[in-house]
């Protein structure tokens, strides 16, 4: 199956990933977040900036494919669609992953559950943003 990639609705997704972490870690939840993790201060460089844009293209570039392919076998498209494929990205592989950082890092359940939530809201917005406009 050859899957049409509109690389414009690629790049919005991951740009409201982009802007969702910036709100989410630097506006909402800063205070927790430092404090969990022990961060007092964030010194972004262009570079790391660069880096984690890219990080969001990767991922979203990914999910497209992964709506594309749920579309196609299930039937299930649009913002449905987009929101079950967030959904099944986060449970299926972010929550696990980090479920490590808890287990043998003793990170705090509570950053746990700080990030995972950033991690099911932006993978859910891109879901949707790639569902609907693919």
């Amino acid at each position: 199956m050859r899957v049409h990639v509109n690389y414009l609705a690629v790049l919005a997704a991951a740009l409201a990933s982009y802007v969702l972490a910036t709100v989410w870690y630097g506006v909402l939840f800063a205070g927790a977040w430092k404090q969990l993790t022990g961060i007092t201060e964030m010194k972004p460089s262009p570079r790391k900036m660069a880096l984690v844009f890219l990080a969001c293209v990767v991922m979203s570039f990914v999910l497209l494919h992964s709506i594309v392919f749920g579309d196609a076998y299930l039937g299930i498209g649009g913002v449905h669609g987009g929101l079950m494929g967030g959904f099944f990205s986060w449970l299926g592989f972010v929550a696990p992953v980090t479920l490590m950082g808890v287990m043998y890092e003793k990170r705090p359940w509570a950053l746990w559950l700080l990030d995972n939530g950033f991690w099911l809201v932006s993978l859910s917005v891109m879901g949707v943003i790639l569902g609907v406009w693919r």
